[in-house]
C-alpha cells in the first residue's frame, strides 16, 4: 500500500503540473511504475497463502484438516467482502458537504485515492501488531 500511495502522489504531481486535474484524459505515466507494488503484494500474498494452509493442515486437529484448509480460502473471501464495505464507507464519509471525496467516480485526478492507500497502509500496520501479539500468546500444538 505504501508502494501504491507512492505511486498516486507522482500521478497527482504529474497532473497538476501539466494541467490535467479538470480534464478526464489518461495522465502520461508509465504503467511500469506499478511493477514494485504488483511485485510486494504478490510476494505477500504467496507468503501468506502458503503460511496460512500449512498452519491450518499441521496445527488443526487431523479430522479437521480438510474443513481448516476450507476456512484458509473462507478469509479471502471475507477480505474481499471487508474491502468492498471499506471503500463504501470511506466514499461515504470522504464525499459529505459536496466534496469529490478521496475516489471520485468521474475524474481520478480531482481525489485522492493515495490518502485511501496510506489508510489501508495503517490498517496493514494495525493488523500486524495485533498478528504479532497473537503469535506470542500463542501456544503450538503439541506432537502427535
Amino acid at each position: 500500500m505504501l508502494a501504491a500511495a507512492i505511486v498516486e502522489i507522482k500521478r497527482l504531481q504529474l497532473a497538476k503540473e501539466l494541467d490535467l486535474v479538470d480534464k478526464p484524459v489518461a495522465i502520461p505515466l508509465s504503467v511500469l511504475w506499478q511493477i514494485p507494488q504488483y511485485f510486494l503484494f504478490g510476494a505477500a500474498e504467496v507468503f501468506t497463502n502458503v503460511g496460512q494452509l500449512e498452519f491450518f493442515y499441521d496445527q488443526s486437529p487431523d479430522a479437521m484438516r480438510s474443513l481448516c484448509s476450507a476456512l484458509a480460502l473462507l478469509t479471502t473471501s471475507l477480505g474481499n467482502y471487508l474491502s468492498s464495505f471499506m471503500l463504501t464507507v470511506v466514499t461515504y464519509f470522504t464525499t459529505q458537504g459536496g466534496n469529490p471525496g478521496w475516489i471520485p467516480a468521474d475524474n481520478l485526478n480531482k481525489g485522492h485515492l493515495d490518502y485511501f492507500f496510506w489508510l489501508l497502509a495503517g490498517l496493514s500496520i494495525l493488523n500486524m501488531l495485533v498478528y504479532i501479539v497473537s503469535a506470542k500468546k500463542y501456544r503450538k500444538k503439541k506432537a502427535s
